[in-house]
């Protein structure tokens, strides 16, 4: 379950030292001036992790007037806060955060890799889980009819280890719970702290007494329960964080400036400026949005278009930041700072899409909203009636903690993440990662999904589609050239003549030389030849004989062969797509490839709405249109280009072989490289939304059963504990159904898709 509010340590400490935090010209400078008078701050916010956290700290900063935004991103663990600066200080937003019970710092000097939270969380769960098994242990034996004094031996031996057990796993609850009253507000941990204290207290009184009966074992229990939901919950939660991260980690740190008399020096990319001249060398990155103005080479442009087909780079052409130079060097003119080009745009398109995610508030925590309230006034309904009616105090006290215990939040507790782990493992088995447990809730609304082109309905790979000028020999003669170069065209042009048994392994025996950004050039008797681009082969109009990629062969600038390549489906790519029609969702396909290829593809595969030619902006505005038109969108992508897409959708999956960026931006990944992964998790996410439900169905009717006898005093608190135990139990049992019944998944997933075969899924039509 989630909670609402961190230790009240870190407040204090704020609140007591005069920080960065609370400086105003700290604040100033690391605002970022937007323009009409209004600064953007950003700040982290390491406690923050539910949905109330996240409302209660809007709320607070949207009520001071000098507020215009205000949004929580509980991926990244940051508030982004657009301000006036005319209308107050901004250390009166951090104060504001700060009287809300949430630490808030400067992103400057902050080490963003250490989970401290979730190592105390694993912490506490171990020791608890120890304690607990050791404590149940003494119970047993004393439930088995032990003597008075060996019985009170082992409560004794059992107080040792549940006192400092509860004071050190209880922290994670009990700094929350207090946080949250000196606020004035109610949480989940407010009754599971009462609980395990007056378990505890009671405990060592009766204890002290010699009674028979103690609740260290329920005490302890409760704990561990309790520390296992909210460990998987988080380790779901932070597994979906690093995406931006990596995507910063595309930009190069620094580059190399060419000075006006000619000399070189290195210059950090915050300080590139536009008109600076900068040199790129192979194997670089573009820094910052630009124009070449000397050199030629080929780059790889897929993080802008997503396409693997290098283009090639001369004088005149504008490169955006995070291309990738393939050949060759060649020099830059800047056109804009590091922190307006290209990658850092994409920065800010996922950040501004995931937290539009957070704002989705998960099933658990509304029925947190209510279940707080109510559990508190069971309790003291049930301790001032019997104390008041009954006269009995002690009564009254045992029968309130009895009313705690069973109404302490396990079942509900562990509703949601148990579906998941269970879920997620099932997942697992079938060669599907999932990285955030909330998506598995989104993914069973989805109804229209999002597939990018190349790499994810295509095998991502170019292929020989046939012969378009030319003769076999002519074919021969352009294999032996492409045998020298790794360029993928040479690369597919190579294996389509060998699967012809053309020339067989045969290579061109003279010299050859690669031209950057153009293609192959050798001489033999008969002249010079060239294997490249059509224009440089001397073609006159390519486009009359294909609209697809195409290489050409030339002997002395005369074209004599030509040749055109295309991506091909993959193999189960229609079966997906018939299975996602036949699961009532619509199907869409947006890719930044050429409108010629795209709509073939979609011809082919059944897919009635497709666009083509679209940047990584085009794809997030197009997903954001369907979702004001009421969908709820999957994207299914694999470029980095599609990163700020996959982060847009409700929910989002990439194969493995996608690149790092867009398989941190994921919320699941196939690793099979199988499409029919796509509708076997659809499929899945329903059931699981379904067995979610009934969840929350059976912890209701153990309430309804359990409260009222807890209230009517025929329930002591350990047969509480053990009937909290059950409810757990027996949600984790209906959890578990989630492994059965999976045939689509089973059979469609864990099955490897069927091999590529070029010579048997297209023919290579050859001129005689």
């Amino acid at each position: 379950m989630s909670c609402c509010a961190p230790g009240i340590e870190a407040a204090a400490h704020i609140g007591a030292t005069k920080s960065a935090e609370s400086d105003n010209e700290s604040l100033l400078a690391a605002s970022k001036p937007l323009g009409e008078g209004l600064n953007q701050l950003e700040l982290a916010v390491p406690d923050v992790h539910c949905a109330t956290c996240i409302s209660t700290i809007e709320r607070d900063l949207g009520e001071l007037g000098m507020v215009h935004a205000a949004r929580v991103n509980l991926s990244t663990k940051r508030v982004r806060i657009t301000y006036d600066p005319e209308k107050g200080s901004p250390d009166q937003m951090t104060a504001a955060v700060t009287k809300s019970g949430h630490r808030i710092l400067l992103l400057e000097g902050l080490d963003e890799d250490d989970d401290g939270q979730m190592g105390s969380l694993i912490r506490a769960m171990a020791v608890a889980g120890f304690a607990a098994g050791n404590i149940m242990l003494f119970s047993v034996s004393v439930w088995s009819g032990a003597e008075e004094a060996t019985r009170d031996l082992f409560h004794w031996i059992s107080a040792l280890i549940a006192i400092p057990t509860v004071g050190f796993s209880g922290q994670v609850f009990f700094r929350s719970a207090i946080a949250a009253l000196r606020h004035g507000r109610l949480n989940m941990d407010v009754p599971i702290s009462l609980a395990v204290m007056l378990a505890l207290c009671m405990s060592i009184f009766e204890t002290a007494r010699g009674a028979e009966l103690v609740y260290f074992d329920a005490s302890v229990s409760l704990l561990f329960f309790l520390l296992v939901g909210r460990t998987l919950d988080h380790m779901m939660r932070e597994k979906a964080r690093g995406a931006v991260k990596n995507l910063a980690q595309l930009s190069p740190r620094s580059a190399v400036q060419i000075l006006p008399d000619g000399r070189r020096e290195a210059v950090a990319i915050g300080d590139i400026e536009p008109g600076m001249v900068l040199s790129i060398f192979a194997g670089q990155r573009i820094p910052v949005d630009g124009e070449v103005i000397e050199g030629v080479s080929e780059a790889d442009v897929s993080l802008v278009s997503g396409e693997a087909e290098p283009e090639p780079v001369e004088p005149g052409q504008s490169l955006l930041a995070g291309t990738l130079i393939l050949s060759g060097s060649i020099s830059l003119k800047a056109e804009q700072p590091a922190d307006k080009s290209f990658l850092a745009r994409m920065i800010e398109l996922m950040e501004a899409a995931e937290g539009s995610k957070a704002g989705y508030r998960r099933v658990a925590d509304k029925a947190a909203e209510i279940y707080a309230p109510a559990v508190h006034m069971l309790a003291l309904s049930a301790f001032l009636g019997w104390g008041l009616l009954g006269g009995d105090w002690h009564v009254a006290t045992v029968i309130s903690i009895a009313v705690l215990i069973i109404t302490c939040p396990c079942a509900l507790g562990l509703a949601v993440p148990m579906v998941h782990i269970v879920a997620a493992g099932r997942l697992f088995e079938a060669g599907i990662v999932m990285k955030d447990g909330a998506a598995l809730e989104r993914m069973a609304l989805v109804d229209h999904v999002v597939f990018d082109k190349t790499g994810t309905l295509t095998v991502g790979k170019p292929r020989l589609k046939g012969q378009i000028l030319g003769n076999r020999a002519d074919f021969a003669q352009a294999a032996r050239l492409a045998r020298r170069s790794a360029h993928p065209f040479s690369v597919a042009l190579g294996d389509g003549a060998n699967e012809k048994k053309i020339c067989v392994n045969e290579v061109f025996e003279g010299q050859v030389d690669e031209v950057p950004g153009q293609g192959l050039k050798a001489t033999d008797k008969q002249g010079e030849w060239r294997l490249g681009h059509a224009e440089w082969c001397g073609v006159k109009n390519p486009q009359q004989y294909s609209n697809r990629s195409q290489v050409w062969l030339s002997l002395n600038q005369k074209p004599v062969a030509g040749f055109e390549l295309s991506d091909t489906a993959r193999p189960e790519a229609k079966e997906a797509i018939d299975a996602l029609k036949a699961a009532g969702v619509q199907i869409s396909l947006l890719s930044g490839d050429r409108a010629g290829p795209v709509h073939e593809l979609a011809t082919e595969l059944g897919i009635a709405q497709a666009e083509a030619q679209l940047t990584p902006a085009d794809k997030v505005s197009r997903i954001q249109e369907l979702q004001k038109e009421g969908h709820n969108v999957l994207m299914v992508g694999d470029g980095i280009n599609d990163a700020p897409a996959l982060r847009a959708a409700q929910t989002s999956m990439a194969p493995a072989s996608a690149a790092d960026v867009g398989r941190s931006a994921a919320d699941f990944i196939f690793t099979r490289d199988n499409l029919s992964a796509v509708p076997a998790t659809l499929l899945l996410s329903r059931r699981s939304a379904t067995t979610v439900k009934e969840n929350f169905g059976l912890a209701l009717a153990y309430n309804i059963v359990a409260v009222p006898l807890a209230m009517s005093g025929h329930v002591t608190p350990l047969i509480a504990a053990l009937a909290m135990s059950t409810s757990s139990v027996l949600v984790t049992l209906n959890a578990l159904k989630l492994r059965f019944g999976n045939e689509g998944l089973g059979k469609a997933v864990t099955q490897k898709p069927a091999k590529h075969s070029p010579a048997a899924s297209q023919k290579l039509e050859l001129a005689e």
